[in-house]
């Protein structure tokens, strides 16, 4: 998971109004669930792609922008295992006075 901690801005944002961070090195096919500290699932990914990362536009499940905090994520690769990251990110808020 990268940048970890995510402090308001990324390398991946292409815009002002992007927010973007990277899950890397994963394999062709897992699952990845993103819970905030309460245990609340906050989104799920299943990948089953060549590529070897995915992309998170730090929205929860229906398109709601995430608060700042500590997040867990869950990895679970079949037939291999699974592995457990906490990640913390401080988003900013969006001043759209500003554009």
């Amino acid at each position: 998971m990268v940048p970890n901690p995510y402090y308001a801005i990324s390398n991946y944002e292409l815009s002002q109004l992007d927010n973007t961070v990277k899950f890397t090195n994963l394999p062709e096919t897992c699952a990845i669930t993103i819970y905030n500290t309460n245990g609340t699932l906050i989104r799920r990914y299943n990948k089953s792609s060549p590529q070897n990362f995915l992309d998170w536009d730090l929205n929860n499940q229906v398109g709601i922008p995430i608060s700042s905090g500590v997040y867990i994520i869950h990895v679970e690769v079949p037939n291999v295992g699974e592995k457990i990251l906490k990640w913390f990110g401080v988003v900013r808020p969006v001043d759209l006075n500003n554009f």
